[in-house]
């Protein structure tokens, strides 16, 4: 009797000890499966960007393009130094003269695709690019380009620089699924030019625009390549009837004193294209003279050399925008 009793005994006592064995083994295989939020580590492959087609209408007609092209060409500088500021890589670009804040697309891992005026048709056809963007210089060359990939015109229009240097960049945006990087940098530039704009109308001066090279003047007034200064950034301009013309309006220096300008604003070409062999005066030495030193702006402090690695070169970028914005905000401080 006494031994049936201690069987049952050893028996229950057994029971319990598997079933609490088995609880504990269901725990720890819970938890081995499920980790908190936030702590969990996700082995598997980042999934690929989906690529759609979209449509842009542009300048020179419409193309479609696929989201995220991995090859891309790109021949205009302000479009060139966006898409650095968005972080996308390219793959070819025209190396010539490109502007010191975009020296690192002189590297040999960038294929050198020809100059901004004549693109080598053959070095962009070996790429197999799957996107080709281009402006103003490379427009006549557009259907030779069309033969080879999808090419799209993404060049400003100074008659509207603002509004199409936005719709520039919203392609972009489209394109390259960055459209909150490109609003937030929009509404920051937006913001300095309302700034810009108000200080410049409240201080009642007038301003001339002037391009100097190889020891010529050329002005450029409203709704010029230059016109941002008066369309966009309230200066009223010192001569309202100077021609709109892509090489400007030829004046001498003459023109200056009797215009008589409260700011000088001037843009050294010769400085941004011509080689160290091929520099003649200094656009300094062309603008200051005995007969402008007569003028207000010698007079005030107010002639303003401006960067025409901005301004000639690369104008329309996300950065080269911010950077004129900014050397106009700084001469009216």
């Amino acid at each position: 009797m006494k031994k049936n009793v201690l069987m049952i005994v050893m028996t229950v006592m057994m029971a319990v000890i598997v079933a609490a064995c088995g609880n504990n083994s269901n725990k720890e295989a819970t938890n081995s499966t499920t980790e908190p939020a936030g702590n969990t580590t996700n082995s598997a492959a980042p999934a690929e960007v989906e690529n759609k087609e979209l449509t842009i209408t542009h300048k020179l007609g419409e193309t479609k393009v696929q989201t995220n092209p991995e090859k891309v060409v790109v021949f205009d500088f302000g479009i060139l130094d966006s898409l650095d500021k968005l972080g996308v890589e390219v793959t070819g670009v025209p190396q010539a003269n490109i502007p010191p804040y975009l020296a690192k697309y002189e590297d040999t891992k960038y294929t050198n695709v020809g100059s901004l005026k004549e693109p080598d048709f053959e070095a962009i056809n070996a790429l197999d690019p799957d996107l080709i963007i281009i402006s103003g210089r490379q427009q006549d060359a557009y259907e030779e380009l069309t033969k080879i990939a999808p090419t799209i015109f993404l060049g400003v229009d100074s008659t509207k620089l603002v509004e199409s240097f936005k719709e520039n960049m919203n392609t972009l945006g489209q394109i390259y699924d960055k459209q909150a990087q490109i609003d937030e940098e929009l509404a920051t530039i937006d913001a300095s030019i309302k700034d810009i704009n108000d200080k410049a109308k409240a201080s009642g001066k007038n301003a001339l625009i002037v391009l100097a090279n190889e020891g010529k003047l050329s002005a450029y007034g409203a709704g010029s390549r230059f016109g941002i200064i008066h369309d966009v950034l309230g200066f009223t301009p010192a001569d309202v009837n100077i021609e709109v013309s892509t090489h400007g309006q030829s004046i001498t220096s003459e023109f200056i004193q009797e215009k008589n300008p409260d700011y000088l604003f001037v843009i050294d070409r010769d400085s941004a294209v011509a080689t160290t062999d091929e520099k003649t005066a200094s656009a300094k030495d062309t603008v200051e003279n005995e007969l402008v030193k007569n003028t207000n702006a010698f007079k005030e402090g107010h002639i303003v050399y401006l960067d025409p690695n901005y301004w000639y070169l690369s104008g329309g970028g996300l950065v080269s925008m911010v950077e004129m914005i900014n050397e106009i905000g700084a001469a009216i401080q």
